[in-house]
């Protein structure tokens, strides 16, 4: 039966090189990505949102899933970039429509990736879990009896 996986992730990832990601990418991402029957769910954010849909569009035949919080001309210009880069990989676009990008749209978003999803991994920043939207969502999922995969950055 194929995995349907969500990816979360901080949004500040500078502090790597793209390589450094490639490479943790491989690592974590690719065992779940060598299953061309394997669905990813994708917040289409910048950061750990377009790194994991760029790798995985170059290194898997998964099938990909965007999920934006309300439409997709709302989303950062990186993550834009990005998607538009990734255009013929991605096979489905989720626009929810949340008239304010704030907290309680992040969140609606974070938890309708991972009730459609297995497991969810996590790419939060190193240190002490904090109340970012990667902990809202990997605790979520934990909520919901998901499995979860921590992987710091």
């Amino acid at each position: 039966m194929p995995l349907t996986v969500t990816i979360t992730g901080t949004r500040s990832t500078h502090h790597h090189e793209l390589t450094w990601y490639a490479n943790l990418f491989k690592q974590f991402l690719g065992p779940f990505a060598s299953d061309d029957q394997a669905h990813f769910h994708i917040g289409g954010a910048k950061g750990i949102d377009s790194l994991t849909l760029v790798w995985l569009a170059a290194n898997s035949k998964a099938k990909i899933t965007i999920v934006a919080p309300g439409m997709l001309a709302q989303q950062p210009p990186e993550a834009q970039e990005a998607i538009q880069r990734c255009c013929e990989r991605i096979a489905e676009i989720v626009e929810l429509g949340a008239a304010e990008l704030k907290t309680p749209a992040y969140h609606a978003r974070n938890s309708w990736m991972v009730d459609h999803s297995d497991m969810v991994i996590g790419f939060p920043l190193s240190g002490p879990e904090a109340t970012s939207g990667t902990w809202q969502t990997l605790n979520y999922g934990a909520e919901q009896g998901k499995p979860r995969l921590i992987v710091p950055v």
